[in-house]
């Protein structure tokens, strides 16, 4: 997927033309109440490009049509909604009328079951009130013990590899080491015999309900894809079966999240969750507890090594706040430059780029109608790069994210982890160890990018760096 050119062009257009060209363009369609639309082919309307580039395609059709914009899928009523006031009524305003329960969230079912991040109605309720105390504040203080630990770890192992010079995948590390951090964390385990298997089986499902489209919706079909998710899932389960046999074996067992579903009770009939339910809990913070935060500093470190000058400003930070110990959990107050490294990484490479919801009932959005059944996307990929609210939506600055600036954006100009009630219930967690794993290995190790090795983006579920980023590590 042509990733580098995912602006389409749009750079050399000058803001002020395009913004009378939109506003145009709305008056032009807005009699029909209709959004205007991207051509299609016939009976396969945008997905040939969309399967083709769609990160590309999202970008320039927000460019070219405007801030809603209606989809042409076969059998679908689908729209792109691009402006912060819009994808606030969505997800918060509004969010009564917009549900997971479509065909996007049937197909992540597959692999993830009926967990926090595809369940909805009552049983989402319920489950979010259960898990909601693992992300107390008074937990922070452990989970930032456990982060630190591991981050020192980790540098430590580089220590050879850092004096030989060899090249390395810094995305494939950061995934060992956020899925270590969420296994301890959430399951008091050392995960690192299961790693290979559970990381292959992510893997996997990641790319297959990526890339299968409405194939993936029938299971029953034996295409390669199809397989391959039963066969990820397959030996997904046996892991987790095995920890969860484990605990229920433990005669003093841990404080964490499995323990928690393992004693939680259904409110109503008293009894406890089943083995589906907890195996679908485990696999969704096993996925969403480390996928996203690897790839967020995966392409952290990418971005540092392109930009020398923004790695300079946060070594001097990191030499005043911290004088070369290790930094601690308390110490993530003094290091705003290092979270706003974080969050302009995310602007541009949001882990998640993209979700959908269901409308339930007749809306509006834009000044345009919204039908009650169709599909409305949110892309953080393409509203994170819309000119009027980023000025040189490409570049790099973490500036962008002082806090005056951030006080004269829209709230949703920007939304890495979601918004509103169904906001990701760990996105504090994840940037406290994001900051921490940064700033831990910043201080002992600079990233050098392999030059010969292209990088590229692989928008799946999440937005992964295809054939991961080559770097090699030097000590300082």
């Amino acid at each position: 997927m042509g990733a580098d050119n995912m602006a389409g062009g749009a750079a050399g257009l000058n803001e002020q033309q395009r913004t009378l060209s939109t506003a145009s363009a709305r008056r032009r369609f807005a009699a029909s109440k209709e959004p205007p639309s991207p051509p299609g082919r016939f009976l396969l309307g945008n997905v040939p490009e969309l399967t083709a580039d769609p990160l590309g395609f999202v970008v320039r059709a927000r460019r070219d049509y405007g801030d809603v914009i209606r989809l042409r899928f076969p059998l679908l009523r689908a729209y792109l909604a691009a402006h912060p006031d819009d994808i606030k009524h969505v997800v918060q305003d509004n969010h009564d009328n917009y549900t997971k329960n479509n065909i996007d969230y049937r197909l992540l079912k597959r692999g993830l079951g009926e967990g926090l991040l595809t369940s909805d109605g009552d049983y989402w309720i319920a489950q979010r009130r259960l898990i909601q105390p693992m992300f107390h504040r008074e937990r922070m203080a452990d989970y930032g013990a456990i982060i630190a630990r591991a981050a020192q770890s980790i540098t430590e192992d580089w220590a050879a590899r850092a004096r030989s010079g060899d090249p390395f995948d810094i995305a494939a590390e950061m995934t060992r080491i956020t899925l270590a951090v969420v296994a301890r964390a959430m399951f008091s385990v050392d995960i690192a015999q299961h790693a290979a298997i559970i990381g292959a089986s992510l893997t996997a499902m990641n790319e297959s309900m990526g890339q299968a489209g409405l194939w993936a919706l029938f299971p029953f079909i034996p295409t390669r894809g199809n397989r391959r998710i039963r066969a990820a899932k397959r030996d997904l389960d046996a892991v987790i079966l095995q920890l969860i046999a484990a605990r229920r074996a433990h005669s003093n067992p841990p404080d964490d999240l499995l323990s928690l579903l393992l004693s939680a009770r259904d409110p109503a009939a008293g009894q406890p969750l089943s083995e589906a339910q907890i195996r679908d809990e485990v696999a969704t913070f096993m996925l969403a507890g480390h996928e996203t935060t690897a790839n967020a500093l995966a392409w952290t470190w990418y971005l540092l090594g392109q930009n020398p000058h923004v790695q300079e400003k946060l070594d001097a930070e990191l030499a005043a706040a911290l004088n070369g110990r290790a930094p601690e959990l308390a110490d993530l107050p003094r290091l705003p430059y290092a979270a706003m490294v974080i969050d302009e990484a995310m602007r541009l490479y949001p882990p998640v780029w993209a979700f959908s919801r269901s409308a339930l009932a007749d809306d509006e959005l834009g000044g345009y109608r919204i039908r009650r059944g169709s599909l409305i996307y949110i892309s953080q990929y393409v509203t994170h790069r819309h000119p009027a609210f980023w000025p040189d939506p490409e570049r790099f600055d973490p500036e962008r994210f002082r806090p005056k600036r951030v006080a004269a954006r829209p709230k949703y100009a920007y939304f890495p982890f979601g918004g509103g009630p169904r906001a990701c219930i760990g996105n504090q967690f994840a940037l406290a160890e994001a900051a921490l794993i940064l700033c831990t290995i910043a201080q002992r190790c600079r990233m050098r990018l392999v030059a010969e090795h292209r990088v590229e983006m692989q928008p799946l579920i999440t937005l992964r760096p295809r054939c991961g980023i080559m770097v090699t590590a030097h000590p300082l």
